[in-house]
């Protein structure tokens, strides 16, 4: 189930290649959803403030090792594309032990970490406990997230973006299952809700792992392949730290934003939470295109076809601008119901606050779907260092707007603050695209 991206239209291939990411990303935020909605819903508005306000920081560690790991298969990418059998997979073998290093690493780092990170963010004292309970958990199993994120990623650098879909499928209602046993059956509330996540990640990561190694030989590397490459492991770590930084600093970013929000009580942070839960489920599309556009160029970069990654880049621009449009219309309509999935209580004030989320940050889908579209063609084509350095714009611009909306003390201000991230980041990726691409052609 290889795709070569290399040849034939790219309109129907990038087409083909996303609308299974697209499905499989919808599925995944769902049952990231469906952890907000039984909360909300069964346990209590505060519980739902207690998910909501580690969200931010679950970004930041896992986004970290999510980069990290994405990263680490542009490699083996840029070698499908090149046809070189052995080096891809000598990569695969390179990103599966880098990949087991820094997954110990970040999970000691991030449990001894994590009281005082909370308490930085002026998380509130009346979800304190549920919070610390639930990303603890989260951080623990963050092992189930790497293994899905590595392998799903190893597929698609080899073109085959369904199989992940069917998998991440299953994980899906395994999720939702558990989470209705282990909520309203064990009574485990926000720690039912963590354990649900995990053990679903675990199951859909395992399943990769079976097929791989039943179906898919060219990822499969040989005995002399497992030992740590220098040069490879220069090369991926060239590219997957930035990416993995990338991530980060847009976390920390959204974390000024939370410590803003916390601010405002347990009752903002619950709106904020299911206007963010919302705008996500929303907005993959535009994350699915960026996974699209760093498997298109990758290839056609190991190929030294630089034309027609181009014209790929062009195709993703007009399919993201035009779901854009429809994609705000459609979230700022739908704000009503969509409130009522998450919560039982204050639903009229949670629903104002939501409405001005939306309001705000739907007429800005354009820039957030063009800054993935920018973002992974560059890292695709192996360039690190601008996509990271969009990041830094992106927190710099959150970081202005957060410092104004805590002297106004303003949910308004919050939400204009993901809008002047989306807005800094776009323009600076895009101009960044643009420069690296004519400074390519000259070469």
């Amino acid at each position: 189930m290889e795709l070569d991206m290399t040849q034939g239209s790219p309109a129907k291939l990038i087409l083909r290649f996303t609308l299974p990411i697209i499905i499989g990303n919808v599925f995944q935020q769902l049952y990231n959803m469906v952890d907000a909605i039984i909360v909300g819903r069964f346990v209590g508005n505060q519980a739902l403030a207690a998910v909501g306000a580690t969200g931010t920081i679950m970004f930041l560690i896992l986004g970290f090792m999510q980069g990290l790991t994405t990263g680490f298969t542009v490699l083996t990418s840029q070698r499908f594309g090149a046809g070189d059998e052995y080096g891809l997979k000598r990569s695969v073998a390179n990103a599966a032990l880098l990949s087991v290093i820094v997954t110990i690493l970040a999970t000691i780092l991030s449990l001894v970490g994590m009281k005082g990170l909370l308490r930085l963010m002026q998380t509130p004292e009346d979800i304190f406990e549920m919070s610390y309970t639930y990303i603890c958990i989260i951080c623990f199993g963050m092992w189930a997230n790497i293994l899905y994120n590595l392998l799903a990623s190893l597929l698609r650098a080899v073109g085959n973006s369904k199989v992940p879909l069917y998998f991440l499928m299953v994980s899906a209602v395994l999720n939702v299952i558990l989470d209705l046993v282990l909520i309203l059956i064990f009574q485990m509330e926000v720690a039912g809700a963590a354990y649900a996540t995990v053990i679903a990640q675990g199951v859909s990561g395992i399943l990769c792992l079976i097929y791989i190694a039943k179906r898919v030989p060219i990822l499969h590397p040989g005995k002399t392949e497992w030992r740590l490459d220098g040069n490879d492991s220069k090369n991926q770590i060239r590219i997957g730290v930035p990416m993995a930084l990338q991530f980060s600093i847009t976390a920390v970013g959204t974390i000024i934003i939370q410590t803003a929000l916390n601010l405002l009580g347990s009752t903002a942070v619950a709106a904020y939470t299911a206007a963010v839960k919302l705008e996500q489920l929303i907005t993959q599309p535009f994350s699915s295109m960026g996974q699209t556009m760093a498997t298109y160029c990758g290839q056609n970069m190991g190929k030294r076809d630089l034309g027609r990654m181009k014209k790929g880049v062009h195709t993703a621009e007009l399919f993201t601008v035009v779901y854009a449009v429809a994609g705000a219309l459609f979230i700022i309509s739908a704000v009503p119901f969509g409130v009522r999935l998450f919560v039982q209580e204050d639903v009229e004030l949670i629903t104002s606050y939501v409405r001005i989320y939306m309001e705000i940050c739907g007429s800005f889908f354009i820039p957030l779907g063009l800054i993935f579209v920018y973002r992974n063609a560059m890292q695709g084509a192996g360039f690190g260092f601008m996509p990271m350095m969009g990041g830094v714009v992106e927190l710099a611009a959150r970081a202005v707007a957060a410092w104004v909306a805590v002297q106004m003390g303003s949910f308004t201000g919050i939400c204009f603050g993901n809008v002047a991230a989306w807005v800094a980041a776009a323009v600076f990726l895009a101009l960044a695209y643009w420069g690296l691409l004519g400074r390519k052609s000259k070469l």
